[in-house]
């Protein structure tokens, strides 16, 4: 088994899914007892020892809290710690990756839509993952990607090698994301002011990826006429969506609409597993960590046929597509239909167990193998 370096110092405090994926995937590793070595923020240090006591666990620098700081480390510090903990491969999980590292590099690539909507993402944002994943496919000895669809997609954009695409599923931790009791469902609708109150979740970065405006245009047309309309609630970072606040000052004033922020990691579950319908239309995704998330939950979920949402979601998900109308007609059946939200609520609950942190660490370790034997 090659000695790994896992280069977590790209992970924000606030677990987005980057941090998920690379928390989820180091545990794993753990777990399963790889050669490992994890070098991260300074605030993490103690996270990544317990999550791996056999790991080797070295904090990076203060300054590398910054980004620019930290791509200019990863060219020089990173191979620097590669050397000290004598890595086989190096694993960079979140695009970029250094140019002169004296051992393979493997990085991932979590999704195309910078390539196939870049209208989607910043300028700069786009600009800087175009350039990135280019790099990493011209210089890592393999790439690991989340999902099928994201491997189609690459190798038809950027007329990748689809040999040195190795897929990955993302996993779910089933401790975290749980069917919630009926106690943690009531606290965290206590918390969102919500005590006895039905509504509809969304989680995730506010960005126009997720198709958030579009999604509350078509809860305002399906709850309106409701004799007890249930709230919408978007949680998740601010983003750089404008269009959401304009969406959401054409709200009525009858209905409710909640933007908390991110909400902290041990009311998720409450927060996903109590809504009646937790809605995703995004335009599409790498994976789609809050789907699984979501159906780990026991919740009913509402996405889109989109990339790779359909292999996570199978048929344990209902499907939209992202136009407003859409979504407004899907909603409006899920919220009259009970037995329909029960079932797919059970579904995916099911579902959500075959996408295990276990299974997605073995995936790496064999592309870390590929790597260090040249294929």
């Amino acid at each position: 088994m090659p000695r790994v370096l896992v280069d977590a110092t790209a992970v924000p405090a606030d677990r987005g899914g980057v941090g998920r994926y690379v928390d989820g995937l180091i545990a794993a590793l753990g777990a399963l007892d790889a050669d490992l070595a994890v070098v991260c923020q300074r605030s993490d240090a103690d996270r990544y020892g317990r999550m791996a006591p056999q790991a080797t666990v070295v904090p990076g620098p203060a300054a590398i809290s910054h980004r620019p700081a930290r791509l200019a480390w990863e060219q020089t510090g990173l191979p620097l710690v590669a050397q000290q903990v004598n890595a086989d491969v190096v694993h960079s999980p979140h695009y970029t990756l250094p140019l002169r590292a004296g051992r393979p590099v493997v990085v991932t690539i979590h999704d195309a839509t910078f390539f196939t909507e870049p209208e989607l993402h910043t300028a700069v944002k786009g600009t800087f993952f175009r350039s990135a994943t280019r790099t990493a496919l011209r210089r890592a000895a393999r790439c690991i990607v989340p999902s099928k669809a994201t491997r189609d997609e690459v190798v038809r954009e950027l007329d990748a090698d689809p040999t040195l695409l190795d897929v990955a599923y993302h996993g779910v931790d089933t401790e975290t994301f749980h069917r919630p009791s009926e106690p943690e469902q009531e606290r965290v609708r206590a918390r969102l002011g919500l005590t006895g109150r039905q509504y509809v979740a969304f989680l995730g970065m506010l960005e126009p990826r997720k198709n958030v405006p579009a999604l509350i245009r078509a809860w305002v047309k399906s709850v309106q006429d409701r004799e007890d309309p249930p709230a919408l609630v978007l949680a998740g970072g601010s983003g750089w969506d404008v269009e959401v606040d304009v969406a959401v000052a054409s709200v009525p004033s009858r209905l409710r609409v909640l933007r908390p922020g991110y909400l902290r990691f041990a009311d998720l579950p409450g927060y996903l597993g109590g809504a009646e319908v937790v809605a995703y239309p995004s335009h599409g995704e790498g994976f789609g960590l809050p789907v699984l998330e979501a159906m780990a939950c026991g919740a009913p979920v509402l996405t889109t046929p989109r990339l790779s949402l359909p292999e996570v979601g199978g048929d344990a998900v209902a499907y939209t597509e992202p136009d407003v109308d859409s979504i407004a007609t899907a909603l409006s059946a899920l919220l009259d239909d009970p037995e329909r939200r029960a079932q797919l609520g059970n579904a995916g609950l099911a579902r959500a167990r075959e996408f295990t942190w276990a299974a997605s660490a073995e995936a790496h370790l064999a592309s870390y193998a590929r790597a260090v034997a040249g294929e």
